[in-house]
Order: C-alpha cells, then sequence, then structure tokens
C-alpha cells in the first residue's frame, strides 16, 4: 500500500512538471511548467483602447447653398480615392447649371426694376413740375380776385358778390393744392421705396446666386490622402461616385495628412491620475497584430466624460501621437495602447501564474533535486501579467509555473 502510494505522489509530481506554461510574455530558459528566473527590465503599464485619427485632416461636405431651398446637388467631379492631393487641388465638383440660371435670372429682374425706378423719378419730377405750376397759377388767381374785390365800390352790388366768391373759390383751390402737394410726394416716394426694396431683394438674390455657383467647386484646403466618405444607399452603406445626388451638408470626402496621426482613446477614472503628459506609449493596431508603433501622451481631457454603463463612472480622453508613419496606419482603425507608467531596470521578473497565496506570505516552487519546496518571496510591484520580487529569489533560480491550479493561486 505504502509503494502504490509512492508510485502516485511521483507521477502527480512529473505531471504538475509538465504542465503547459500559463498566459504571459516568453521567458529565457523556459521549459513546459518551469522557467529559470532572470534578470531583466520591469515595466508597469496601463492598456488602453482608442481608434486612429489623422492630426491634420478636413471633410469635404456638399455646400449648403444660401437662398431658398434647393433640390440634391448632383456631383459631376471627384477625386479618386485613395489619390495624394495638394493643397488648391480640385476636390469635388457639383452641377451649377441651376445656380448659373438663376443668376440670370434674378440680373435680368434686376435690370427691369432700375428701370422701373428710373421711370417712376421721371413721373414723380414731371408730377411735382405740374403741382408747383397749378400752386403758381392758383396763387395768381387769388391776387386778381383780390384786385377785382378793389372795384366792388363801382360796381352792382351782384357783381361785388361774384368777385368775393371768385376770391374764395381762389383761396380754397390754392389751400386743397397745398394740402395734396406733400401727399402726393409721400405716396410717390412710398412707390419709389417699394421699387428700390425689390431691386435690392433682387441683387441680393442673383449675388446668392453668383456665390452658389462658385461654391459647386470646392478644392483642398491642405495637402494629404483623400479618403471617400460611404452613404446610404437603399439597403446598404456604399462610397460616393460621380453622378449621385447628395443633399446638402452630406460629408463627401476626407483629406487626412498620413504623415501625422495619433490615437483617441478613453482612460477609466480609476487610472487617470497614473498618466501623464509624455509617457511613452506601445501602440498596436487590431487589424495588423504584427504591426507596432512608438507614441507618447500628448494630451489629457481635464474632463470627464459620463459612462455609458453606470453613471457615477467617468472617463476620460487621451491623445496620443504616434511616432512613424506607415501605408496600414489609417484612420478610423481601432488600436490598443500599454501606457508605460514606471520602468525598473534589471529586476528578478515572474509571472503571477509562479506565485501562490500561503496565509500571510507570498510563496513560489523552487526546484530542487527531484521534486520543489515553497520559498517565500516579498513583492515589489504588480502589472497585468507579472510580479517584480523585491526578495527572495536569485537570478538563475528554476520555478514552477501554474501553481494556481494546484493550490489557488494568488489572489
Amino acid at each position: 500500500m505504502l509503494t502504490s502510494v509512492v508510485v502516485l505522489a511521483g507521477a502527480a509530481v512529473l505531471l504538475y512538471a509538465r504542465q503547459p506554461a500559463g498566459d504571459g510574455p516568453p521567458e529565457t530558459g523556459r521549459s513546459q511548467g518551469t522557467l529559470t528566473v532572470a534578470r531583466r527590465d520591469f515595466v508597469r503599464a496601463v492598456r488602453l483602447s482608442g481608434t486612429v485619427e489623422a492630426v491634420e485632416s478636413t471633410t469635404i461636405a456638399a455646400p449648403r447653398l444660401s437662398g431658398p431651398a434647393s433640390n440634391s446637388l448632383i456631383i459631376t467631379k471627384l477625386v479618386r480615392p485613395g489619390s495624394t492631393v495638394n493643397p488648391g487641388d480640385l476636390i469635388v465638383e457639383f452641377d451649377r447649371q441651376d445656380q448659373i440660371k438663376n443668376a440670370l435670372d434674378r440680373g435680368a429682374e434686376l435690370q427691369d426694376l432700375e428701370q422701373q425706378i428710373a421711370k417712376r423719378e421721371a413721373q414723380e419730377r414731371a408730377a411735382r413740375a405740374h403741382d408747383d405750376s397749378e400752386i403758381s397759377l392758383a396763387d395768381s388767381a387769388i391776387g386778381r380776385a383780390r384786385l377785382d374785390m378793389t372795384k366792388n365800390e363801382l360796381l352792382p352790388k351782384i357783381n361785388a358778390e361774384k368777385n368775393g366768391l371768385a376770391l374764395q373759390q381762389a383761396q380754397a383751390t390754392l389751400q386743397q393744392l397745398k394740402a395734396t402737394y406733400e401727399l402726393k410726394r409721400r405716396a410717390a416716394e412710398a412707390d419709389v421705396r417699394i421699387l428700390r426694396i425689390r431691386r435690392d431683394r433682387a441683387a441680393n438674390a442673383q449675388r446668392q446666386a453668383a456665390g452658389n455657383a462658385d461654391r459647386m467647386a470646392i478644392h483642398s484646403p491642405i495637402g494629404g490622402m483623400a479618403v471617400v466618405k460611404t452613404i446610404w444607399k437603399g439597403n446598404s452603406m456604399a462610397d460616393v461616385q460621380e453622378g449621385e445626388e447628395v443633399r446638402a451638408g452630406v460629408p463627401v470626402v476626407d483629406i487626412v495628412n498620413p504623415n501625422a496621426m495619433r490615437v483617441r482613446a478613453r482612460v477609466n477614472q480609476a487610472d487617470v491620475n497614473e498618466l501623464q503628459v509624455g509617457q511613452t506609449v506601445r501602440i498596436g493596431l487590431d487589424a495588423y497584430p504584427a504591426l507596432f508603433f512608438d507614441g507618447r501622451v500628448a494630451q489629457i481631457s481635464p474632463l470627464g466624460v459620463t459612462s455609458v454603463l453606470s453613471p457615477k463612472v467617468r472617463t476620460f480622453v487621451v491623445l496620443v501621437d504616434v511616432s512613424g508613419a506607415h501605408p496600414n496606419l489609417m484612420p478610423d482603425l481601432s488600436a490598443s495602447l500599454d501606457v508605460t507608467l514606471a520602468r525598473t531596470p534589471r529586476a528578478i521578473v515572474v509571472p503571477r501564474d509562479a506565485l501562490r497565496a500561503d496565509g500571510d506570505r507570498t510563496v513560489v516552487r523552487v526546484q530542487r533535486s527531484g521534486g520543489f519546496e515553497d520559498r517565500t518571496v516579498t513583492i515589489g510591484a504588480f502589472n497585468a501579467h507579472e510580479a517584480m520580487l523585491a526578495s527572495g529569489l536569485e537570478e538563475g533560480t528554476v520555478i514552477a509555473r501554474n501553481v494556481r491550479s494546484l493550490a489557488g493561486g494568488l489572489r
């Protein structure tokens, strides 16, 4: 019976020594279930996720036209997707015939109103001269009537009464002409003002139509690469193409400078205090696992944004500048970021799956002749996969891995 127990115990030891290695970075001298402790740099980092974007970029959208609402715009020319453009190059052009026709119509209306204003002003000048002449004649008639009144003592009574009535009539006529004179002038001025307002509206409409025609051709304000936007077509999303109709304000092309890229990421409120501007970052692209870039934290937002999961949790925006360029480094790609918080050179580093909690102490399984024994160690710091030991192990010691599966591991 004792012999059977010894055989089973030996088999368990061999099986434990051959267990596969756990997750973590490659270690020097690792065999199946064991590794040789070595000194190397211990890096404590924070893992973030974000989206690649261009530092310098602009979006070309269908122009919003001035004046009354217009129909959709038809694309007549469009830059080739992925082509390199320089400042001032034509990016997209829309059909401008409607705007040119509108400008010509408003120009003809403007000329007609100018002629109507000139004609109405000439009529008013003639009417003013006629009214001035009528007032002068009425004033002369009053003078004659008064002269005739001086003869009333020599004339029969009936003739004297006629002279008095003639004087009253002349005075009434003059009073009426003077009363209507200002009314006629105000009416004429109002007519001319209405025509001038219509003229100004026509001139404004002509300027708007001419400006709209000029906005039909859009040139690139910066140099970079042209990325054609996608829009909803029927039941799917597809690239914008020549000959299609788009509504005003719809984005058509993005111009991005591929020589300067950055990553926009979000960091939890629990980790934001550990981030600082200038920290080094290792950037990986989810679409290209073998492609990595170096970066540096450029900006940390001072204000938090409410999390979609809980109103009590806040996230902060972090901008990371990417060093270098690559054809596959394009905007809108998802990226992973490892922000280096601290680096300790030539430290004793072991994987976390090699540590086990034993009461108030932390132990590792050190290989001895024919088996393993527990050894107490002191932990200096942790990262996601590794631990830096302050004491308890020497370089070159062989330890066991995956001790969690045997004794619960370190929580």
